[in-house]
């Protein structure tokens, strides 16, 4: 699966990256292989084709953010995603997150709230050959209809764990979400032990854009 608009050039600029990456720490390579094969300034504003691959993260409408390469690999790094596994995205903003997932093989099922972010994401991952289920909505409430799942994604930073989610987990599923206010936010990965236990393991301090609840229809 390759964006159209993908070069040489921008190959050759993944490769750094992912060096950059390794550098810092990732030391999966199914990880590091699927962002390497997504070409992430195909998910971004033309005005920041230049930062593509840069490790920092950049505005894309809606008042959101498509997230650093760093946080995008260490949160998928923690969820411990294998092929087939099923994976519910909090957060599809751009859909690049949702695109490395579907390169590592995972069924992926993600929710927009807002529409503007959802519509584009799902017309371009559409158009890149991957399959997606795409949901609007509200990611407090997950989609329990289609759970539970081997592993939940969380994009936003949540004030506290929404406890929907958590109920949507497999016994031995994984949840990692970003849990604080302000400015910072402690990564957080709790895995399902059983019906009514759950471990809770802290992952260091990132920031993320606010998980809100509702959705905005947008224009």
């Amino acid at each position: 699966m390759i964006s159209p608009f993908d070069s040489f050039e921008a190959k050759g600029k993944r490769q750094i990256l992912i060096k950059t990456l390794r550098e810092k720490g990732i030391d999966r390579d199914e990880v590091l292989e699927a962002m390497n094969r997504v070409p992430r300034h195909s998910f971004m504003d033309n005005a920041f084709l230049h930062h593509a691959y840069q490790d920092k993260a950049f505005p894309i409408g809606a008042g959101q953010t498509i997230s650093q390469p760093y946080t995008v690999a260490f949160q998928t790094m923690l969820l411990e995603v294998t092929r087939r596994s099923k994976v519910l995205e909090i957060g599809t903003g751009s859909g690049y997150q949702a695109a490395i997932l579907a390169e590592m093989g995972a069924r992926v099922y993600t929710i927009e709230r807002q529409r503007e972010l959802f519509l584009k994401a799902q017309s371009l991952l559409g158009s890149m050959g991957y399959n997606i289920h795409f949901f609007f909505g509200d990611g407090y409430e997950g989609k329990p209809h289609y759970g539970p799942y081997d592993a939940i994604l969380v994009t936003a930073a949540a004030p506290e764990i929404p406890s929907a989610l958590l109920e949507q987990l497999k016994t031995g599923g994984r949840l990692v979400v970003p849990v604080g206010k302000h400015d910072s936010q402690e990564m957080l990965r709790v895995v399902r032990k059983s019906e009514d236990n759950y471990e809770t393991t802290r992952h260091g301090y990132f920031a993320f854009v606010p998980m809100l609840k509702g959705t905005v229809n947008g224009k």
